[in-house]
């Protein structure tokens, strides 16, 4: 049933209950892969478009750009800036946390999209948008191949 063509809304269903979904095993696919693995390595890997040549980040597996199918992951510099920030100074339950945070999106020259992490070892005073930052990695023994693997990036100056 569409819903453009509903004209009576008693006649919208829904789901009563749970939806366990963790008894499923979902994977990252080839590109979330790729990208996973160079984390584990300590390195930004990003998909390459080899039609039009235009890198993502996060990696897919198709061109927006051209439609064309992405097989190709390539390293990048791992020097990025920040795009936008915001400042976090509550806890999810609204308590006043004891240090704000920063979160920022980091983009990468040349790249199309970004990442979203927290900032680390920056003074909130002299945060803006086109800070130069870079990723601290947790130590080689540690990395898992997740985000958290990433502690934060850092200001290059």
């Amino acid at each position: 049933m569409s819903v453009d063509k509903l004209n009576n809304i008693r006649e919208l269903k829904h789901w009563h209950g749970d939806l366990n979904v963790e008894k499923y095993v979902f994977t990252v696919g080839e590109a979330g892969e790729a990208f996973f693995n160079g984390l584990k390595e300590g390195k930004i890997i990003v998909s390459k478009c080899n039609k039009c040549g235009t890198m993502y980040l996060p990696p897919r597996g198709y061109c927006e750009k051209c439609f064309s199918e992405i097989k190709e992951f390539v390293e990048i510099p791992s020097k990025g800036y920040v795009h936008t920030y915001t400042i976090q100074r509550k806890d999810k339950n609204g308590k006043s946390l004891e240090k704000p945070i920063a979160w920022a999106l980091i983009k990468f020259p040349n790249v199309e999209g970004g990442l979203i992490h927290k900032l680390g070892e920056v003074n909130l005073e002299k945060l803006e948008i086109g800070l130069e930052v870079e990723p601290v990695f947790k130590p080689k023994e540690e990395r898992q191949g997740h985000m958290s693997d990433i502690l934060y990036f850092k200001p290059l100056k």
